[in-house]
């Protein structure tokens, strides 16, 4: 469940709220990125976030002391792919450059330093958000064929 409620944030964002981001001037898109950032920081995105984190190793490790090898090594790929895809590619790159912007004080800067502190920002965020997307679904995938998958016992 925590899997499937993090791959769809995660792609929910990159086709509707990127898309609709994209489209703004360099001051609205920043003071956007801003606010968004600051209000993602909430215990429902943190249960799906973390949650799966925590979730798919001890999904993983129960399939295996239940002896279903095939859905226990879905389930550690998952596993892996997620720690690093989305939870690695969000804790090393999306959150340093989140809290950079946070710092760049928007209301007194100037014309051309906000469209640098955009150019800085924009590509590399969403390059890393694409990344996180992709590895979350895969999770998601795998996942689900652990569950679809038959046990050998």
């Amino acid at each position: 469940m925590t899997t499937a409620l993090i791959a769809g944030l995660f792609y929910g964002y990159s086709c509707s709220v990127n898309v609709g981001l994209g489209n703004l001037s360099d001051t609205e898109y920043l003071s956007a990125m801003q606010s968004i950032n600051k209000a993602i920081l909430n215990p429902l995105f943190f249960f799906s976030f973390m949650g799966t984190l925590f979730l798919l190793p001890i999904s993983a490790f129960l399939q295996y002391k239940a002896g279903n090898s095939a859905s226990f090594v879905l389930l550690l790929i998952a596993s892996v792919v997620y720690a690093t895809g989305a939870f690695g590619v969000t804790a090393l790159g999306n959150v340093p450059l989140n809290e950079a912007l946070n710092k760049f004080n928007l209301q007194s800067a100037l014309v051309e330093p906000i469209r640098q502190q955009r150019a800085q920002f924009e590509a590399s965020w969403n390059r890393l958000h694409t990344i996180r997307t992709v590895a979350s679904v895969v999770s998601l995938i795998l996942a689900i064929v652990a569950c679809l998958t038959k046990s050998e016992v």
